[in-house]
């Protein structure tokens, strides 16, 4: 799952106290905690250029924006929703927040892959693939229509390993939204970054995906669906909706479904079946991509006690991503 900005308008800042400056421990707000965050690890076979990311550790941005309708209504039509219209006080469903307190990348700092160029609050790791890994959600309260809200951001993880493909490099960052209610949401979200794959290495072993799905929808990932949800959060990446670029520069046989809309389907499909739930945690992973040259399905299942497992699998059966939900 592909790291997505989306420019819109918000503003930010970037605190430039870095290092032994910790916050988000989840204990305390991101602006204010003095507890330790993780430490940097490195093995001693990882290339110096990648060790080099302690003064990242801790760094803190703040954002503020304001809930408006306009994105929650392309959202709904994305999704094939038949919600009502937003207004005033219409609550924003869960995973919605991704369309507001996002970074603002000038076109003429945006690099050939249409991201924006490396630096800034995240480290600027120098491998070409970057990918959103997954996610930890807790749901507080509900954002709603004409909310003021402040993102308060803080990296806690970085950890550079090398693995089968080469060097690797993990990131966590953990978001706080507030409103002037208090805390709304925090979210853990996983970044990892890697080298292209060699044309000649051998493919991950692939997942099967569980049996015994309770409810599921079949997905059919066209080339529209993919620009409406990349115009929907203003995400330059290429690999969403520019074919030749995809296939010729990063060798991908299709269209990248973007992680962050898959996992947004599935809570969509988790809301059309248990309406009147509250959705309160949501942790995710990529396991595999999706392309846009096959249908896909997403699954759900009742644990019982208001917890859900939900996963995404391809066209073959192999899974791509997995979840699990807690409602109240």
């Amino acid at each position: 799952m592909h790291e997505f900005y989306i420019p819109k308008s918000s503003d930010s800042r970037v605190d430039p106290r870095v290092g032994s400056v910790s916050g988000c421990d989840g204990r305390q707000r991101c602006r204010e905690s003095h507890a330790t965050v993780a430490a940097v690890t490195t093995p001693a076979d990882t290339p110096s250029a990648l060790q080099d990311w302690a003064h990242w550790l801790g760094r803190r941005e703040t954002r503020h924006d304001t809930v408006t309708a306009a994105p929650l209504a392309g959202l709904a039509a994305t999704l094939d929703r038949d919600d009502p219209p937003p207004g005033p006080g219409t609550e924003v469903p869960p995973l919605g927040h991704w369309l507001y307190t996002l970074p603002v990348a000038p076109q003429h700092d945006l690099g050939d892959d249409g991201h924006p160029r490396r630096g800034g609050f995240l480290p600027p790791v120098p491998l070409p693939r970057r990918m959103w890994a997954g996610g930890r959600l807790r749901l507080e309260r509900p954002l709603r229509v004409g909310d003021a809200i402040t993102r308060h951001s803080c990296i806690t993880r970085v950890d550079a390993k090398t693995g089968r493909s080469g060097p690797l490099v993990f990131v966590t960052v953990r978001h706080e939204f507030s409103t002037a209610a208090g805390l709304a949401l925090t979210e853990e979200h996983d970044i990892v970054y890697r080298e292209a794959p060699r044309a000649d290495a051998p493919a991950p072993a692939p997942q099967p995906a569980p049996a015994g799905a309770g409810f599921s929808r079949r997905i059919v990932p066209d080339p529209v669906l993919l620009f409406r949800y990349s115009a929907l959060t203003f995400n330059g990446h290429r690999i969403h909706y520019d074919r030749p670029y995809c296939q010729q520069q990063e060798g991908y046989p299709g269209l990248v479904v973007h992680g962050p809309l898959i996992a947004t389907l599935l809570v969509d499909l988790l809301r059309r079946e248990r309406p009147g739930l509250q959705l309160r945690r949501f942790d995710f992973t990529a396991v595999r991509p999706t392309f846009d040259i096959h249908p896909f399905s997403v699954h759900g299942r009742d644990d019982g006690d208001g917890r859900f497992e939900l996963w995404a699998q391809d066209h073959e059966g192999w899974l791509t991503m997995r979840a699990e939900a807690e409602t109240a």
